[in-house]
């Protein structure tokens, strides 16, 4: 299992619209096939980081998901929303696997 962080800078007066682009994500993500753990929008410090966390299989996975997603009216909405507002500066993906054991365990 790979968990794709997604860490964005936002424009800090486009809070309100991140957070509707998070919502949308919320609904396509899940459908198009990755579980989605969330979308985290500024609160405290940064007031321009901002994340979106999922887990997929396996890159090749991850592939067919996003094929997926690109196809999804909401997902294209949300890529077109995102343009249209401007309120993305920056989005860079990692993707990592965990390597230790769960909390208490």
């Amino acid at each position: 299992m790979l968990t794709c962080i997604i860490r964005y800078q936002i424009d800090p007066t486009k809070r309100d619209a991140f957070a509707q682009y998070a919502r949308n994500w919320g609904q396509a993500i899940p459908r198009n096939g990755a579980d989605l753990i969330g979308y985290f929008a500024p609160h405290e410090g940064s007031s321009t980081l901002a994340y979106g966390i999922y887990n997929i299989p396996s890159l090749a996975e991850y592939e067919a998901y996003r094929a997926r997603l690109a196809d999804d009216p909401l997902g294209h909405e949300n890529y077109d929303y995102a343009q249209r507002e401007k309120l993305l500066l920056r989005e860079d993906r990692t993707f990592l696997k965990c390597v230790s054991l769960p909390h208490g365990g």
